[in-house]
């Protein structure tokens, strides 16, 4: 291998810093033809069928004419909005279901305010889950729907499924924490877990001082996991893609969802925190909701557990943990070689992914 230069020649700096220059000139021109409505993120008709307080529970115009009979319910985190999963056309995993005869439903958490901090995860599991839930089987005539849990909100889905497993046909856990106490590179259980014995965050100081946890300090917190490359390696490649508008159109709608942060509910984050990252009680079968016990052996359905590869927030370990606590006969596990937001923003993965979901929700209909 040729060695690199230790300096560049003074031409061949002239000439690199004119082309970068002429690509920022590029780049001006092209943003001053983005608008508004190019950034438009959610792309799919749906209608509301339900609202409780600030959720609401949408259903996504179908897209074949006699879907599969059983609908699926999608289930998304508390800490970022749920319009991800249908951030462009050739970007969704909800328009990659429709087309393939899925009858999609997804809960919107919406954005919680000052007289929201209150709210537990009761509220969120034995409330909204459970009407939205309902709901469904109620318009579909069926005692059993499937689910579909991404991140926390798979989290959520498995305590859901433990609690009322009759209610549940299939259940799939997406990016999903289980062991929140695994060994190796999980930031974020570090951050806001435990450390040398202790915890390493003061929770409890920070829901009393905030009430809710604003959406801007769960921001800096993800962003600062990896402050290089989102803070700044992403920005310095978007030069390389400011000439080109539609690249840059799908950067910026990233940008709008990673920064279109709610508030967390305060009394909800505070059990999260508390149980699940600092005390790992999910698998100890410790997890109070409500007046109800979470024990994961009886989630007994079918359980398709998918998880991403290079994740640096759901380390895979985490997810693959969740076959030992199950005592579902029917468990399958599928990995994708990215990372976090790339199981569900990845043009790449979309082309495998929902093909999976949906194939394996026709096998056990």
């Amino acid at each position: 291998m040729a060695e690199l230069p230790l300096f560049l020649r003074p031409e061949d700096a002239i000439r690199q810093l004119t082309e970068l220059n002429h690509k920022i000139l590029q780049g001006i021109e092209c943003l001053s033809r983005v608008g508004p409505d190019d950034i438009h993120v959610g792309v799919s008709p749906k209608e509301e069928v339900y609202r409780e307080d600030g959720v609401v529970l949408y259903r996504y115009t179908q897209a074949v004419g006699a879907p599969f009979h059983i609908p699926i319910l999608l289930v998304y985190a508390l800490v970022n909005r749920p319009y991800v999963v249908d951030l462009q056309e050739d970007r969704s995993l909800v328009r990659n279901l429709l087309k393939l005869g899925i009858d999609v439903y997804l809960i919107d958490w919406g954005y919680p305010r000052r007289g929201d901090r209150w709210l537990t995860l009761d509220d969120y599991v034995n409330g909204y889950t459970n009407n939205c839930v309902d709901v469904v089987r109620k318009r579909h005539g069926l005692p059993q729907i499937n689910l579909l849990g991404i991140c926390q909100g798979g989290t959520l889905s498995l305590c859901y499924s433990a609690l009322y497993p009759e209610k549940v046909k299939n259940l799939i856990t997406m990016v999903t924490p289980v062991d929140f106490h695994v060994e190796g590179d999980g930031l974020l259980n570090r951050w806001v877990g435990r450390g040398n014995g202790k915890e390493n965050i003061d929770v409890d100081l920070m829901v009393n001082a905030f009430g809710n946890i604003p959406g801007e300090f769960m921001n800096l917190g993800f962003l600062m996991l990896k402050p290089f490359q989102l803070g700044v390696r992403k920005y310095l490649e978007m030069l390389d893609i400011m000439d080109n508008k539609e690249k840059l159109v799908n950067f910026l709608r990233m940008e709008e969802w990673i920064f279109d942060s709610p508030d967390q509910a305060g009394e909800a984050y505070r059990q999260f925190v508390k149980d699940f990252y600092q005390g790992n009680k999910l698998i100890k079968g410790e997890v109070r909701i409500g007046d109800k016990q979470v024990n994961l052996h009886n989630v007994r359905m079918p359980v398709l557990n998918i998880y991403a590869e290079e994740d640096h927030l759901v380390p895979p370990a985490s997810s693959i943990a969740l076959k030992q606590h199950i005592h579902a006969e029917d468990y399958t596990a599928q990995s994708f070689p990215v990372g976090h937001i790339g199981m569900y923003a990845s043009g790449k993965v979309q082309q495998n992914l929902p093909p999976l979901i949906a194939g394996w929700l026709k096998e056990r209909g």
